[in-house]
């Protein structure tokens, strides 16, 4: 209301009249876990970052491409093209690496290189896998039960065999010496999200900073409950040399007051879902809108997004 009474853009009256970084999509093309009802994978979301392209605009397109590409070979393969929650596809899988490898494939059909143009990008949604009475995570699609050590393991098995760039609730949310041993063992390779573990909280971020768990924060402007606070949280996360990552809610509007905040806050990175559903392409809309105000100011965040 302010922004609008003031005739002012809503990102400029919060970050400033010098603001200029359009964030990289973190676009979930393949949903699973809770997202699905447990019929598609035991991790919730696998997402696509269009890290290498020239504009927020040029990777928006990027992410389309992929996404249409990646109900192609769905079908191909006689797989469901049923979106989740967030947009993206949720089909019956053998196992977990299975989504990894469908996407790698719709990829490379839409012409793109896995690893040099588009990097991957995963929310475990691990907390939903935990069972405190065993202390072990529960992975349902392969029938195995992991301790935090082979979880731990798990991970860097996948990071090893896949371009992936960042993993997202990869432990359970109470896991701290977990976290501290996953950002030991992969820090400096991928970039670890803490949404579960962190909530926008300041109190839990600045822990995280000081053991080491975790190197990058992600934000749910509705999770914390203030804007000012949002952005202290965010500050904390950039004065410590970590990343955030503005983030949508699986329940979504088509208010695209994120998409803003990502410009405004200079984020560099933006999870709002798929390329389809109102409620997520409004979110894309505006950033597109935004993009061609900045016109020749506008700088497209790209691999830059990843704090490395």
């Amino acid at each position: 209301a302010a922004a609008s009474s003031s005739g002012s853009a809503l990102f400029r009256y919060i970050g400033g009249p010098q603001v200029h970084l359009l964030p990289t999509p973190m676009a979930n093309i393949l949903n699973g876990g809770a997202h699905t009802g447990w019929q598609s994978t035991d991790m919730q979301e696998f997402m696509v970052m269009p890290l290498g392209a020239p504009t927020f605009a040029e990777g928006l397109r990027w992410v389309s491409e992929i996404y249409q590409a990646l109900k192609a070979v769905l079908k191909q393969r006689g797989l469901s093209t049923l979106v989740g929650d967030e947009g993206g596809y949720a089909p019956v899988l053998a196992t977990n690496s299975a989504a990894l490898e469908v996407i790698l494939t719709a990829i490379e059909q839409a012409g793109y290189k896995p690893g040099e143009q588009v990097g991957l990008a995963i929310d475990a949604a691990a907390s939903e896998l935990y069972d405190e009475q065993t202390g072990k995570y529960h992975l349902r699609i392969e029938k195995r039960q992991l301790t935090t050590d082979e979880m731990v393991a798990f991970w860097a098995d996948w990071v090893a065999r896949y371009p992936i760039v960042s993993i997202e609730d990869g432990l359970d949310e109470n896991d701290w010496a977990g976290w501290q041993q996953l950002t030991s063992a992969l820090g400096n390779r991928v970039q670890l999200v803490g949404d579960d573990l962190l909530v926008t909280n300041t109190q839990r971020v600045r822990r995280a900073i000081d053991e080491r768990a975790a190197n990058a924060l992600l934000v749910k402007l509705n999770q914390i409950g203030s804007l000012t606070e949002t952005v202290a949280a965010v500050e904390l996360c950039q004065r410590a040399g970590w990343a955030a990552v503005t983030s949508h809610r699986s329940g979504e509007t088509e208010d695209a007051t994120i998409a803003d905040l990502a410009v405004a806050l200079s984020m560099g990175q933006i999870k709002t879902g798929a390329p389809a559903r109102s409620d997520r392409v409004a979110k894309y809309n505006q950033l597109l809108r935004i993009e061609e105000e900045l016109g020749s100011a506008a700088v497209y965040a790209g691999w830059g997004a990843l704090r490395r």
